[in-house]
């Protein structure tokens, strides 16, 4: 769990706060560099010191953010919580530099799966799903605290709810034009015309939980055989053109040779799937054992692995930091996928905000999602064609080479776009605060308030999550 103590034999780039990963206690940080590697390094006066890896890897953690565009919208409505406060009692208030893009709201923490790794821990002890009542006056409190965001259909797993196609149909009546399902695909592969109904409810995105392309995969990450599960939701939101983003878990030593082969596969399955939005593992939730530097990868690690198992058809130069948020938090970008197999990058533009267009940036209008990424175009101008990206992995089943035929006859014609992204979530043992300070992504909490999905899934070494724990007693903060 501890990795030396902090800053011993290194040079320090800046200091910030974070939490000790045992009691939550908030302790003051440093991020340290040795041999060309970041940690984050802290003591706790009751539990000692931690350093944890955040950065390894070209590019540097200086360039990387140098380059970063850094747009900011501070939150027109803050709650109630104090500047200063964070990440107790934790809201978007005074001290917030970026507005919500995105909220995920928590509908069951219900699962049909037991997956060995999990953030929300779904399905231990479950408390009551709230009701369509309940869910309607989030929503309003949303618009009340700023407008419609993108929702995020979260749990626990919300195809268990069997109101979830009027729960979105309600959502969207209240004006919410963005709505984003997160799902592990069970449901979805099993009743085929379940799509549909999602679908015409007004579902705008399905973001499928894809680990992998073989069993073994799914086995160690989700606990079961899932892959012909993942493929058969694939096909059944492909037969109601209902568009599906792939999110694959990350872990070390588990899938991460597997990198190249997913997106393959993903390619292989455009235009249905327009994006894979990578998630190296945070240590939240549940999962096995407590977490040493070797279990982590790096967003670094992710741009440079990519170049390499695709043989450069998608090259880690193309990658840019986060725009609208801390830029250590994420990359993306996005290319065209051209009819004879061949890949194009975009060409960088003006204003990077997350792929958009080039021009200035509308940060009033919430909601840069994944979706949103391998969707919005720009035509590609003095850019040399790649050659064709290699064939899906010869480990796929063979009804991914039928399904591939069948998807080639809707973009046969046509280039399509295809976006590439990461996500770094923090946990208890790399928290750096100054990252919640940009958060995009939020979470609704039980009292309306908007949270920085970090903060709001965190958990710490003994289980305990930070915003259930705060509402019996708040830890003791420390000088920082």
């Amino acid at each position: 769990m501890r990795e030396n103590s902090s800053g011993e034999g290194g040079r320090t780039l800046g200091t910030t706060g974070s939490l000790c990963p045992v009691c939550l206690r908030r302790i003051a940080a440093e991020r340290v560099i040795e041999d060309n590697v970041v940690y984050l390094c802290k003591s706790c006066p009751e539990h000692g010191p931690f350093k944890t890896v955040i950065w390894r890897g070209l590019p540097s953690y200086q360039a990387w953010g140098e380059a970063a565009l850094h747009l900011s919208a501070p939150p027109a409505t803050c709650g109630a919580a104090a500047a200063g406060q964070c990440p107790f009692n934790c809201a978007l208030c005074a001290g917030h530099l970026q507005h919500a893009g995105a909220v995920e709201l928590e509908v069951t923490e219900r699962c049909n799966l037991a997956c060995p790794v999990c953030c929300s821990a779904a399905g231990a002890n479950p408390s009551p799903d709230p009701s369509l009542a309940q869910i309607d006056a989030w929503c309003r409190a949303l618009l009340a605290a700023g407008g419609a965001f993108a929702i995020h259909l979260s749990g626990g797993e919300p195809t268990v709810r069997h109101d979830l196609p009027e729960m979105i149909q309600r959502i969207r009546a209240l004006g919410f034009n963005y709505v984003q399902l997160n799902t592990n695909g069970v449901r979805l592969a099993l009743e085929k015309e379940y799509a549909s109904e999602l679908k015409e409810a007004g579902l705008s995105c399905v973001s499928l939980q894809f680990d992998g392309v073989t069993e073994e995969v799914f086995e160690a990450i989700r606990g079961r055989h899932l892959l012909e599960t993942k493929l058969a939701a694939i096909q059944n939101c492909a037969e109601q053109q209902l568009d599906v983003v792939l999110v694959p878990t990350l872990i070390p030593g588990v899938n991460t040779g597997q990198i190249g082969d997913i997106l393959r596969t993903a390619t292989a399955l455009s235009p249905t799937v327009r994006a894979v939005h990578f998630q190296p593992i945070s240590y939240m939730g549940r999962y096995p054992g407590l977490p040493q530097n070797a279990d982590r990868i790096t967003l670094p690690e992710i741009m440079q692995l990519i170049e390499q198992q695709t043989a450069g058809q998608f090259a880690a130069a193309s990658f840019r930091p986060a725009a609208a948020q801390n830029p250590y938090c994420a990359f993306h970008a996005r290319f065209w996928l051209q009819p004879n197999g061949g890949v194009i990058p975009t060409a960088r533009p003006a204003n990077p905000a997350c792929c958009r267009p080039a021009q200035p940036a509308n940060l009033t209008t919430p909601g840069l999602t994944p979706l949103d990424l391998a969707q919005s175009g720009l035509t590609p101008s003095g850019l040399t064609q790649q050659p064709p990206l290699m064939p899906p992995p010869a480990t796929n089943p063979a009804s991914l080479n039928g399904f591939s035929a069948q998807q080639s006859t809707f973009s046969s014609q046509q280039k399509q776009a295809f976006c590439i992204s990461a996500m770094a979530f923090q946990d208890a043992w790399n928290l750096d605060l100054e990252h919640l300070d940009k958060c995009f992504l939020h979470a609704l909490s039980p009292n309306r308030e908007l949270v920085p999905l970090c903060a709001y899934r965190l958990t710490g070494a003994r289980g305990q999550r930070l915003s259930r724990a705060l509402a019996a007693t708040r830890p003791t903060e420390s000088s920082i």
